[in-house]
């Protein structure tokens, strides 16, 4: 199936959630999607397509929602796995990176030892919305002499302009709204 055509298939299973975390967001539940084994299968195999070619050592995969895709995509792609959390939920001396969402402020962590200078890193969310959090994790990367090799990410919402903050990378995104 193309990539259109599974797009377009996948935009008719995410549920949409009105006023949730805050009044006025509308939240893109992707459990739905999660819980069907051949539609979840098939998109792990398009963000790994994408990316077969780019040389991808490690995946990061940001929390929560981005733990769930950037685990399969790693193993698909034969790539190790790091988590990129919240601050203060990681046991090991680390690198932080604070950005601001659509709806407020946060700050983001990673093992200091993830990444080894000159690995080629694969970014993976579940939603590209301001691009603060990919921003914010590109910059870890790249104080650890990482290179980032593309941003993947199921939903993109192209009204919040994300893309424009990560300018120059190579961003897959599978939906559009």
């Amino acid at each position: 199936m193309t990539a259109t055509a599974f797009a377009s298939k996948v935009k008719t299973i995410i549920r949409d959630v009105p006023d949730f975390p805050k009044k006025g967001i509308v939240f893109k539940d992707i459990t739905p999607l999660l819980s069907d084994h051949a539609v979840f299968a098939e998109m792990i195999k398009h963000f790994a397509g994408h990316f077969r070619k780019a040389g991808v050592t490690k995946v990061l995969g940001i929390e929560a929602r981005g733990f769930l895709l950037a685990a399969p995509i790693a193993m698909e792609l034969g790539a190790g796995l790091v988590p990129v959390r919240k601050k203060g939920k990681l046991p090991y001396k680390s690198v932080s990176a604070s950005y601001a969402l659509e709806y407020g402020m946060d700050t983001l962590e990673m093992h200091a030892d993830a990444v080894q200078p000159g690995e080629k890193v694969l970014i993976v969310d579940d939603v590209l919305a301001t691009g603060g959090t990919a921003g914010a994790v590109c910059s870890m990367v790249e104080q650890l002499g990482g290179k980032v090799a593309g941003i993947a990410m199921l939903i993109e919402l192209e009204f919040l302009n994300g893309r424009e903050k990560l300018a120059g990378r190579d961003i897959y995104s599978l939906i559009k709204y």
